[in-house]
Formats: structure tokens, sequence, C-alpha cells
């Protein structure tokens, strides 16, 4: 499958699971995204641990001219006040929508299932259409213990109550996949 039909059936799965995708050409772009989102549903945090000095600075400057509050680290302190949850994911996979990130550092777990909103950047040379595909690549990632790996397909959601679908009860109400236009490595 060549990269636009992959991005097609990734766009048309994450739909199904009502997750929202959006093409970005930077980081930068990324960012802003997250920070007018955050902005524009009302909140006040930005979980993003994981990001480098530079995208880290560039995120704070982007959360002070709207008044948002970036963390980066021991998000267990601030876990009754999160809102976003920005990760940069290590895979994902087209044929069901689900981002495959290395969750083994509790601030990563953290900010992926305790934030209202979820935005996941998703390099396009890391999309794969199938799972079987990733197989040799999550054998790497789990070779060293302890590991623990999420998959992620749309926003939290449940039947258990009476057989009506409930979005939101065990994590994040949205998930945001940003697919970052990148050179395949």
């Amino acid at each position: 499958m060549d990269t636009e039909e992959l991005k097609k059936k990734l766009k048309e799965k994450a739909e199904a699971v009502q997750a929202v995708t959006v093409e970005v050409r930077t980081v930068e772009e990324a960012l802003r995204y997250a920070v007018d989102l955050t902005a524009k549903q009302g909140g006040k945090t930005i979980a993003a641990p994981g990001l480098t000095k530079k995208d880290r600075s560039a995120l704070a400057k982007l959360c002070d001219d709207k008044g948002i509050t970036v963390l980066t680290g021991n998000l267990k302190q601030h876990a009754d006040n999160l809102h976003t949850g920005f990760t940069t994911v290590d895979w994902g996979i087209a044929e069901t929508a689900t981002m495959v990130l290395n969750s083994t550092l509790e601030d990563t777990r953290i900010a992926t299932t305790l934030v209202e909103t979820h935005i996941a950047v998703l390099p396009l040379s890391r999309l794969r259409s199938t799972a079987t595909e990733l197989e040799p690549e999550l054998t790497r990632m789990m070779e060293t213990q302890p590991s623990y790996t999420a998959f992620i397909s749309g926003a939290s959601r449940t039947a258990d109550i009476e057989r009506v679908l409930t979005i939101g009860v065990h994590g994040p109400q949205e998930l945001h996949i940003l697919i970052l236009e990148d050179k395949k490595s």
C-alpha cells in the first residue's frame, strides 16, 4: 500500500472510532494545534512528557500566550487537573487506526489515559498497513524488561452501562491523530 492509500485507510478507520485525523507538516504545527485545541476546549494544562528541550521550549512559549501550563514530568501530582496529553507515538496501524506507544514510563501512561483529550503525533514513516507488519518492531520494543506497550484506538469507550455507548469513562474523551509528514528514516 502506498503512502496516500495508508493515510486514507487510517483516516477512514479513525473516523469509525470517533478519532480526529489531521495532517501536519512540522512538529511546531503539531504543537500549535495542541495549544489551540486546548484553549478552544477551555483547558488549562498540556501534559507533554518526552519532548526534546527545543520542542518543550516552543510549546511553553505557545502556552504562555494562551494562559496554559505545560507539564512534562511528575504528572501523578497533577492527575486531578490534566486536560490535554501530547505524545509522539512509536507506530500507527492503518487497518484499525491504532496508535502503538511504548508506555513504560508512568508519565507517558498518565498523559495518554488521565487526560480529557489525547493528541497523538504519528510520523508518517511509522505508519503500517497491518499489525502483522509491526511484528519485528514490537519484538524489539519488548526485549527490555519491564516493558509496557499501549495500543490506542480511538477515545475511551464502554457499552457496559445498560448497553449504551459511553465515551470517555475510562480515559480520554477525544483522540486526535496528527499525521506528521516526515522523511523515512
